[in-house]
C-alpha cells in the first residue's frame, strides 16, 4: 500500500490506473500526498508517474519502471523488478532505487510480497546509500475485503547511517468493479525522533 507496485506484476498490455496517496503523522508534520500515473505498456511491464507533495507543495518528480521476470510453483510464484529514479524540485539532488520483487501466494486466503533493493542519492555518489526492504502479508477476508500488514525499512548505509521503519496494519476494499480504498494507520520509528502514529489512505481508480 505505501510502498507499492506499479500495476501488479505478469500485468496485461494496455491496463491502466490513477490512485492519490495520502500520508499523515498524527503529531506532527505536513501532509504527505501523491498523485500517481500507472501504464502497463506491454505484458508484465509497467510504468509510472508520481508527483508528491506536502501540503500544497510540490517537492519531486518521481518516475518507475517495472518488469516481470516470470512464474514458477504452478503459478503460485511471480518475480519482478522495479526501478525508481526521483528528482527533488528546486535542487540537483538525484536518487536511483533499484529492487527485486517476489510474491508468493500460500492457497485462496493468504499471500505475501516482499521488495528488497538499494538506493543511490546524488550522481557523484559512488555505490548505494541506503538499503531499503518491503514485505507485506496478506489476507483475503472475502471477495472484496483484503486485511494486510506492510513492514518498511530504510536503513542509511552512507552519511548518518539513520534507520527509518514504518509498520503499518491496512485494509483493502473495492468499492465497485473499477475502484478500490486501502486504507491503515501504523507506527513509524525513526532514529531521528521519536516513534509516532501514521495514518495513509490511497484511493485507486482503474480504466
Amino acid at each position: 500500500m505505501v510502498f507499492d507496485l506499479l500495476r501488479p506484476l505478469g500485468a496485461r498490455a494496455g491496463e491502466r490506473e490513477i490512485n492519490v496517496l495520502t500520508m499523515r503523522p498524527l503529531s506532527r508534520g505536513p501532509t504527505d500526498w501523491a498523485p500517481e500515473l500507472e501504464y502497463a505498456y506491454a505484458d508484465g511491464q509497467s510504468f509510472e508517474l508520481e508527483l508528491p507533495f506536502e501540503d500544497g507543495r510540490l517537492t519531486q518528480v518521481k518516475f518507475a519502471l517495472q518488469g516481470t521476470f516470470g512464474t514458477g510453483a504452478g503459478g503460485r510464484w511471480i518475480h519482478g523488478w522495479q526501478y525508481i529514479g526521483q528528482v527533488e524540485r528546486g535542487s540537483a539532488t538525484f536518487r536511483n532505487s533499484l529492487l527485486y520483487i517476489s510474491g508468493y501466494r500460500f492457497d485462496g486466503r493468504w499471500s505475501m510480497l516482499s521488495m528488497a533493493g538499494l538506493r543511490q542519492v546524488g550522481l557523484r555518489q559512488f555505490g548505494p546509500t541506503s538499503l531499503l526492504l518491503n514485505h507485506s502479508v496478506f489476507y483475503d477476508f472475502d471477495p472484496e475485503t483484503v486485511l494486510g500488514l506492510e513492514v518498511n525499512l530504510r536503513q542509511d548505509i552512507a552519511g548518518d547511517d539513520r534507520t527509518r521503519a514504518l509498520v503499518i496494519p491496512q485494509i483493502h476494499r473495492r468499492l465497485t468493479e473499477l475502484t478500490s480504498l486501502q486504507a491503515g494507520l501504523g507506527v513509524e520509528f525513526r532514529t531521528d525522533r521519536d516513534a509516532g502514529l501514521v495514518a495513509a489512505l490511497r484511493l485507486i481508480r482503474e480504466f
